[in-house]
Parts: C-alpha cells; structure tokens; sequence
C-alpha cells in the first residue's frame, strides 16, 4: 500500500527499535527507525505521520529533540515512550507539544491506538477547543479530586499528596480512581492531556 502512514522511531535501544518496527509494521504502518535523536534531525523528514520516540536516551532525549524541532519550527506530531514513574517527564514532555505518551511496560494495543490517534486528521483540536472540553470534563470534579489532580500532574507520590491534603494514601488512591472515572480518561496520559488543557 503506498500511502501507508510513515511512523519514525527513535530509541537508543536495537532491541526495542526492532519490536517496535516490527509491531508497526504488522499493523500497517511503513517504519523508519533511528539510533538516537541526533540521527533523525540529521535526515529531518517532511512533517511524518508520527514520531515515536523514547524519553531517556543519551545524548539528546527526546524532550530536547521536541524542544528543537518546535524551536526550528517544525510541527511533527510526537508520542513519547516513557519509563514508570516518569510522570513529572512525560507532563514536562506533553507541555513542550507531544500529543501523547506511551508508558512501559505497553501493551501492543495500546501503543498501537496511541500511533493510530497521532495518524488521524483530527488529531489536533485548536487549543481553544482542547481548553473548552477539558474545563467541563474536569467541571464535575470536587475541590478535593481537583487537589489530588493538581498533586497528580506535579508527579507527586500518593503518599505524598495524602500528606499534604492530610488524608490517608487509600483515600488518595479513590480519589484517583475518580478522576479516571469522572473525566472519561482511558489511562494515565489521558488524564495528563485533559489536566494540561485545562491549564493546571
């Protein structure tokens, strides 16, 4: 198929490059795979369908390669794979214009859904229209909920955040089950992205 969506990988590891390729490539998408970030602004493609690309790589990591491709003034949509635990990262990440990210351990469908959101025309709401959804996801929310957001967008630890709203890590724990289940988010970086839009 000649118009297969072409999705650039970029990740300092052969073996996940390879899975990578490979999982794309049963799935329908052409493949370009790049060792670290230096080498895909080396080839600097036309504006791909996506860039996939790992968050902690040597050298450059991948916010700095979105950092540069926005600073040159390149608008590649980007998703960025991130390690558990990378919360603070991966929001940092989204805030420098990564649509999305991916966290490990991944299941293939997930990663999959993610690369096919990034591929599709209207993957890109204006930002007025991004603020509008997520201020009435997030209308339904309680003060409390809110505050746990608010922790939970700083990258804080459940029990961190309990501390602070002096409230137990369980309670912490139902109130991020809530946030989930009030705002419609599928996972952890579909929290983020409604949070960011929001402007918390």
């Amino acid at each position: 198929m000649a118009n297969k969506p072409t999705i650039h990988v970029i990740d300092d590891d052969e073996a996940m490059r390879d899975s990578l390729a490979f999982l794309l490539d049963v799935n329908g998408f052409a493949v370009q795979v790049y060792c670290s970030a230096a080498s895909f602004l080396e080839a600097l493609p036309e504006p791909p369908a996506c860039i996939l690309t790992d968050i902690r790589m040597p050298d450059m990591t991948g916010l700095e390669l979105v950092r540069q491709l926005r600073r040159d003034g390149h608008h590649h949509p980007v998703i960025a794979i991130t390690g558990h635990g990378d919360v603070a990262l991966a929001v940092e990440a989204m805030k420098a214009g990564v649509i999305d990210f991916v966290e490990k351990p991944f299941t293939d469908d997930a990663l999959i859904a993610a690369v096919r959101a990034c591929t599709s025309s209207d993957v890109a709401p204006t930002r007025e229209q991004a603020l509008q959804e997520a201020e009435l996801k997030l209308s339904v929310l309680s003060p409390r909920e809110r505050d746990v957001l608010i922790g939970v967008v700083a990258g804080k630890l459940n029990k961190v955040i309990a501390y602070e709203l002096d409230i137990s890590p369980r309670t912490v724990e139902i109130y991020r089950a809530n946030l989930m289940t009030k705002t419609g988010a599928r996972n952890m970086p579909g929290l983020m992205r409604i949070a960011l839009a929001a402007g918390l």
